[in-house]
């Protein structure tokens, strides 16, 4: 099961949050997301548990739970809204252009 772990402190780091979701069991992996150019944590990441139980386990254990000073937001992780390519820019309403 794929959990969102979010409000992470910029400086917890993957290390940390695998041994603090370990101790509900197995961890698959565990991804912080960073900033692409900056390379700094976004502060939200998911963690991967094999076992459902387990990752419901972790996901009432650890929501609320404080680790490097804030306290996690931790709930199953949905799956992604297919966003398409572009950015949404394009076209005024009414097909007329504004160049």
């Amino acid at each position: 099961m794929n959990i969102y772990v979010g409000n992470l402190s910029y400086s917890v780091t993957e290390e940390e949050l695998q041994k603090a979701f370990e101790a509900f069991g197995k961890v698959t992996s565990v991804n912080i997301i960073t900033d692409n150019y900056s390379g700094r944590s976004k502060g939200f990441g998911f963690v991967e548990m094999p076992g459902k139980e387990e990752a419901e386990a972790a996901i009432s254990g650890m929501n609320g739970k404080e680790v490097g000073g804030r306290a996690l937001n931790v709930n199953e992780a949905r799956p992604r809204a297919d966003k398409g390519r572009g950015g949404g820019g394009g076209r005024r309403p009414g097909g007329k252009s504004r160049y």
